[in-house]
């Protein structure tokens, strides 16, 4: 890539710091915080004023507070030049993170809960990355390896079983999600935010996850994080909403709803190439992906041809099962093994698949007829010639699927037809 192209991407160009406006925007979101707020914003401004040599910004989200929250914020805007206050009618972190970022004139825009359960002295590494241009978010860990942690068993279960659930449910490959202290790069911000549904503190997943699948760098930091016994997170309301947000966003994936490929190619983040003859690329977790695929497609097929055997006889159970199976497993190897979203070309996929699936309809038909004209099978030597023939078809269709259905030069060509 030229320096032209790669300066022309959101997050690669090392941030000016002798510019006069912000560098550094630290968003601290407070509701009803009025006696923690103070001395948070003294102790935050001490440790900036000490460490940081470029120019910064604490800027207080109020959300809705209800006491006298605002009020203190002002008399500390007034205090400190460097501090500034943002009033919102609403509650919700998301929703004030996401106001005050996109309007923010800072380089880097960070936020940390007002308890300040973090060590401060992560807040250099987590910015020195995005100033650089190396990142393009950071997020500080509790769970990664250094990370030193003071919290009870609940808490760390929750955590644990949370980020262990967006693992399973939406491959996240980032290790704290809810920690509150990050940072982005604004220009990236921008490009993402639009796209943030979540008001409340599922933002925070959202976020990651989107940036994950865009193909942006997220930089992890390990932290010292001291638990707040006196948080007034509610656990039970919050982890509902953090489920109800992982079924949308696992939703809006696989409906295309989510423009993936559309932010891929705006940040300039589509996956590098492998320029290696006989290669191809990513084959390795092609076929991991593949094979977790298959395996579901065969026992889902194993289930719909016991049902129907009964019913309507082995050849139409067979021909049902494949087909239903087929489909789901096209739409899913689309998304997941080859990483096509969207609507486009969809239609042509499935019924390229459809030929595929005839090619196994075929075989495994076949091994039936050949089974039933030779002998009197058992139901489990019929199972038994029916998974063969079926791993065989599924060799086939991985061939077919990689090297025709969906194949890259066949889908750049699908790309400019849409």
């Amino acid at each position: 890539m030229t320096a032209t192209a790669s300066a022309s991407r959101p997050g690669t160009v090392p941030v000016d710091l002798a510019g006069p406006q912000p560098v550094l925007d630290v968003v601290i979101p407070v509701c009803n915080e009025e006696t923690d707020l103070e001395p948070c914003i003294r102790r935050l401004h001490a440790h900036l004023a000490e460490h940081v040599s470029y120019p910064y910004r604490i800027t207080v989200a109020d959300n809705a507070s209800t006491d006298a929250t605002l009020q203190v914020a002002e008399r500390l805007a007034r205090e400190f030049p460097e501090v500034a206050v943002h009033h919102l009618g609403e509650k919700g972190r998301g929703r004030a993170l996401n106001a005050v970022w996109q309007a923010s004139d800072a380089a880097v825009l960070a936020y940390m809960d007002v308890d300040l359960s973090t060590d401060l002295a992560a807040l250099g590494p987590l910015v020195a990355p995005l100033l650089s241009g190396h990142s393009d978010l950071a997020i500080g860990s509790r769970l990664a390896r250094g990370a030193r942690v003071v919290r009870g068993p609940k808490r760390e279960f929750i955590s644990r079983c949370y980020n262990l659930i967006l693992r399973s449910t939406l491959a996240a490959k980032f290790s704290d999600a809810q920690c509150g202290f990050k940072a982005i790069r604004a220009d990236v911000a921008r490009e993402l935010l639009p796209h943030v549904e979540d008001t409340g503190w599922f933002f925070d997943t959202e976020l990651l996850v989107l940036a994950q699948r865009a193909g942006l760098r997220i930089h992890e930091v390990p932290v010292d994080w001291v638990d707040d016994p006196n948080s007034s997170v509610h656990i039970v309301k919050t982890a509902v909403a953090d489920l109800k947000g992982i079924a949308r966003v696992t939703k809006a994936t696989f409906t295309g709803e989510i423009p993936v490929s559309r932010l891929r190619e705006q940040l300039g983040r589509q996956p590098i190439g492998v320029d290696a003859p006989g290669v191809p690329p990513r084959l390795v977790t092609q076929l991991v992906r593949f094979a977790a695929i298959g395996v579901g497609s065969t026992l889902a097929y194993l289930v719909l041809f016991l049902l129907l055997r009964t019913v309507v006889g082995a050849q139409p159970a067979n021909f049902a099962a494949l087909l239903v199976t087929a489909v789901g497993n096209t739409a899913l190897n689309r998304r997941l093994t080859f990483g096509i979203r969207g609507r486009a070309g969809a239609g042509r996929h499935q019924f390229e698949g459809l030929l595929v699936f005839g090619l196994g309809l075929a075989l495994t038909s076949g091994s039936l007829a050949l089974l039933n004209g030779s002998t009197t099978p058992g139901l489990v030597l019929e199972l038994t010639v029916l998974v063969l023939a079926n791993l065989a078809a599924t060799v086939l269709r991985f061939l077919l699927l990689r090297g025709w259905v969906f194949n890259p030069r066949r889908q750049a060509a699908l790309k400019k037809e849409y």
